[in-house]
């Protein structure tokens, strides 16, 4: 056995991408910028309520802010890369967390490659990606649940790895 062999289970994968886009305000802002992650996605996006009323903001309780979608398999690889190419595969040491996902924004949808259009407008979104491990389903299962085991779960710095790996990406220690 002249090279180790090389364990299919450790492999990182990506789980989902949440693509969010907070307007701060319903009616035809939100509305406009569901079509946005429509347009984006392919898909049709759930819209988000504000917990509670902030007169600052102009916000009430139960009042649609935002939109989001859930995109999973190689739409989700895609849509990500595209993402991180207006970051220009540099992200900072912050935009990953402690259980191994990471997230970052844009300030203008119109950078991922769809086409600008005067009656929509320009809308910046967050996106943030869940990366996973073959089996971890043992976790979230309804029968038989198990724990999964420590060595096996993801963290901050096998994220970093596989982002590095992955797309040759640049993990900044703070921003310049």
């Amino acid at each position: 056995m002249s090279e180790a062999k090389k364990n299919v289970m450790k492999d990182i994968k990506i789980d989902k991408l949440i693509l969010n886009c907070c307007v701060g305000e319903s009616g035809d802002r939100l509305t406009r910028a569901a079509r946005v992650l429509e347009q984006l996605t392919g898909q049709q996006p759930n819209f988000s309520k504000a917990r509670y009323t902030v007169r600052t903001f102009g916000i009430r309780r139960n009042e649609k802010i935002s939109c989001w979608v859930t995109v999973r398999g190689e739409k989700a690889a895609e849509i990500l890369e595209r993402g991180l190419k207006v970051k220009e595969f540099e992200l900072l040491q912050k935009n990953f967390s402690a259980t191994g996902n990471f997230g970052f924004g844009i300030n203008e949808h119109i950078d991922l490659g769809i086409k600008y259009d005067p009656t929509t407008g320009i809308y910046g979104m967050d996106f943030f990606v869940c990366l996973t491990r073959a089996g971890a389903r043992v976790h979230r299962r309804k029968s038989r649940n198990a724990k999964v085991g420590f060595p096996h779960k993801l963290t901050k710095e096998d994220a970093i790895q596989w982002f590095q790996d992955k797309y040759e990406g640049v993990v900044l220690a703070k921003a310049i």
